[in-house]
């Protein structure tokens, strides 16, 4: 019962100001589109539009604001970086119930062996549509529809027990848009479906900044990727953008976030370019086995907010996110995304990270006892362990100091 009950509130809790007053929010919100900060006349201008609707995850209920977060499967569409510092390998199923009948479906693979990680994707967009005569008969029916394919790779160098590493990785995208004859828009080009080859690159650093609670995980984060490079499209522009991000937790359990986007085109003049635009977003784990997150950002003229919640149970991860943006209908399932993750471990990694401290704790006894030697050799095994266990080597290395001072002192006082 305890279980089924926390189901529902995972449901209904972020959604509690989505009630009697949504109606006067809707139409206070839909204002905002006229402000000229929100106004982009060069919205609209590239191809592949599927490449900036998110799939769904931590990503979109953050208001995408997730370059420096990357924390789960998410990375594959917010920085390829991300691969290489996950913790556990996992498989991500995406819904993303987006407007009127266009759905998105997502579905993501990744893993890492120690500091080189890697990920497959997959995004497919589509779009039902029929067509019909002056009549009112139908003529034909059909689907549009955008694959996105990534393969992505990362590793993270430099990494200690004192710093985090800078990760460093790439996606590879291969897109293909299929546009059935009968929606042809110019009708003298013989296909308008097209396919195309791109590349993300992207980059991660953690540090301690500001740091008011004990813990090993790090709680600031940087950020930046370029994404979408590649050629034009039947003359269309990829939505190719640069994007830096920063991410801080001032307390344990709250993590926000700000991205800054840059959008640019290698092949459309500089006064055709979309305008830059910004992305907050904020996560708090209320329990061990829950949390809420909410975000805004806006490109062109459509602002979104987006509030959502997260929900781990035994053996699958739950995220669920509503959407309110220009092209939400209030009288439609509209701008709902739900994401499914199944942990498949951490290839022992957390086990040997318990095992470490283990034997630097023994050693930190025994070293307290005076048996040096003893001291020694639990940290040495900690250190067949996890060679960049600081710590351990640095406490290794006074000890062998100690013992060599020992050594010289006792031959000094050997009387001859």
């Amino acid at each position: 019962m305890k279980r089924i009950l926390l189901v529902i509130l995972f449901f209904l809790l972020p959604f509690g100001m989505l009630t009697a007053d949504l109606a006067d929010f809707y139409s206070s919100f839909t204002s905002l589109s006229s402000l000229p900060f929100f106004s982009d006349k060069n919205t609209g201008l590239t191809v592949f539009p599927t490449l900036l609707v998110p799939m769904g995850g931590l990503y979109e209920g953050m208001g995408t604001a997730y370059t420096a977060v990357s924390s789960d499967s998410g990375f594959i569409e917010s920085n390829p970086a991300g691969s290489s510092l996950l913790n556990y390998t996992e498989l991500t199923v995406n819904h993303n119930n987006w407007i009127a009948d266009t759905n998105i479906e997502g579905l993501v693979y990744t893993t890492r062996f120690n500091n080189l990680g890697i990920g497959i994707g997959g995004k497919f967009l589509y779009v039902p549509f029929i067509g019909y005569n002056r009549w009112g008969e139908e003529e034909a029916s059909g689907y549009y529809s955008e694959t996105i394919a990534t393969m992505n790779i990362s590793y993270n160098f430099f990494s200690s027990y004192y710093f985090y590493g800078l990760s460093i990785g790439t996606n590879i995208k291969a897109a293909y848009r299929h546009i059935p004859e009968a929606i042809y828009a110019d009708k003298s080009v013989e296909n308008q479906s097209a396919a195309v080859i791109m590349a993300d690159i992207g980059a991660i650093s953690r540090f301690n900044l500001l740091k008011f609670y004990a813990a090993r995980e790090r709680n600031f984060s940087v950020g930046a990727v370029v994404k979408n490079l590649g050629p034009t499209v039947l003359d269309e522009p990829l939505p190719s953008i640069i994007t830096s991000g920063i991410s801080y937790s001032p307390i344990r359990p709250l993590l926000i976030s700000f991205d800054y986007n840059y959008p640019f085109s290698l092949s459309l003049p500089h006064n055709e370019w979309e305008k830059w635009n910004i992305a907050v977003g904020a996560n708090a784990i209320l329990t061990d086995f829950f949390s809420i997150h909410a975000g805004f950002s806006h490109r062109g003229s459509n602002p979104k907010f987006t509030i959502g919640s997260g929900l781990i149970l035994e053996k699958i991860n739950l995220n669920i996110n509503y959407t309110l943006d220009m092209t939400t209908q209030l009288a439609a399932i509209d701008k709902f995304s739900i994401e499914a993750t199944i942990p498949l471990g951490d290839k022992g990694r957390k086990a040997d990270s318990r095992k470490v401290d283990e034997y630097y704790i023994a050693g930190l006894e025994s070293y307290a006892k005076g048996n040096l030697t003893k001291a020694m050799s639990f940290w040495e095994e900690a250190l067949k362990i996890d060679p960049q266990f600081q710590p351990a080597s640095e406490n290794l290395n006074v000890v062998k100091t100690a013992i060599e001072l020992q050594k010289t002192m006792e031959a000094l006082n050997v009387v001859e």
